[in-house]
């Protein structure tokens, strides 16, 4: 496909538009023809803003000639209720985590591609084109430190607004990240998850926080996760990788370190967005490019799957005090 691909968005809430002003602003190759939102005043101000023709349901917009490929970013509940059809249309779709809310909806997305005959769906797990995560990645895969045999992961928010979020979001939307990561790092399933709790951050409330995810992966390696959510300072997010014969860690995000007086310092990022703005970046490019050629990389649907999985064990673990193993189906062939 030699002209812009031309993309619908389900969704303009805050990812939502960022994605637009990504596409439009910053990234080659495409451009949103089309948005729709359950909220339609605000579509009707996204479409005015960027020129998009606005559609009344997700339905429309998919089987829309004006349309290539689907954004899909909508809230999560909603997602199968996108991506089924435009599997069916047969249109790449990208897809804001999570790649549905169940177990089972995640089946029949896979089950759908599968039929499809080819990978159509690409989920949005950004950190995958993190620059510092690839590097971190290619060193693994070097083999310079050996064998893998522990990771160490840390996810700190300054804060979150203790009326929307919940106990279970600190492992279903924030610790799903790190979970992804530490699969995409190791090239290994989970095979069972426990989560800890100790001592509460009072900043919290009533919160469950921080809590610390130990997971054993299928290949025998060590993973353990840090969710802070009310951390204070900044986003910070550390990984570290122990192998046989040394280690490897992400270095810091900061591009200098200030010294004055009798101190040092460099800054912590504010938010996932400042942190991640170059992946967010990445991944979509890299999405508009497959897509032009006829083709989807990056994150699986069955990585959504996964991830899944180990977050449903994650929070009966939370809840429990016991781990809890990560019982899968088989992995379809397509995903190899």
């Amino acid at each position: 496909m030699n002209e812009e691909l031309k993309i619908g968005v389900i969704g303009t809430g805050m990812i939502g538009q960022d994605h637009i002003r990504r596409i439009t602003e910053v990234l080659s190759g495409a451009r949103v023809t089309a948005v729709t939102d359950a909220d339609r005043t605000r579509a009707e101000e996204v479409g005015a803003r960027r020129g998009a023709t606005v559609f009344a349901d997700s339905a429309s917009l998919i089987s829309s000639d004006d349309v290539d490929a689907v954004m899909i970013c909508s809230w999560g509940p909603a997602h199968i209720d996108a991506v089924l059809p435009a599997l069916a249309a047969g249109k790449p779709v990208f897809v804001e985590k999570p790649l549905a809310t169940s177990q089972g909806d995640c089946v029949k997305i896979i089950e759908a591609e599968v039929a499809a005959g080819k990978r159509l769906i690409q989920i949005g797990y950004m950190r995958r084109y993190d620059a510092a995560y690839a590097a971190l990645k290619a060193t693994i895969d070097s083999g310079a430190i050996g064998a893998p045999l522990m990771y160490h992961s840390a996810h700190r928010n300054a804060s979150v607004p203790p009326d929307l979020y919940t106990d279970d979001m600190a492992i279903a939307d924030t610790m799903v990240h790190d979970i992804d990561v530490a699969r995409f790092l190791l090239d290994e399933e989970v095979s069972q998850i426990r989560v800890i709790a100790g001592r509460k951050n009072s900043v919290g409330g009533a919160l469950r926080d921080p809590i610390l995810g130990v997971m054993e992966m299928s290949g025998g390696a060590i993973v353990t996760v840090e969710v802070s959510v009310n951390i204070g300072y900044g986003y910070d997010i550390r990984g570290e990788v122990s192998g046989e014969t040394g280690t490897a860690e992400l270095a810091e995000s900061n591009h200098v370190v200030v010294k004055s007086g009798d101190g040092f310092a460099g800054r912590v990022p504010a938010d996932w967005r400042e942190r991640f703005i170059e992946a967010y970046d990445t991944e979509v490019q890299d999405f508009i490019d497959n897509a032009r050629k006829g083709v989807v990389g990056g994150p699986s649907a069955w990585d959504g799957y996964a991830i899944q999985v180990v977050s449903d064990a994650g929070i009966e673990a939370a809840r429990s005090g016991r781990a809890v193993p990560c019982a899968m189906i088989e992995k379809p062939t397509l995903y190899n």
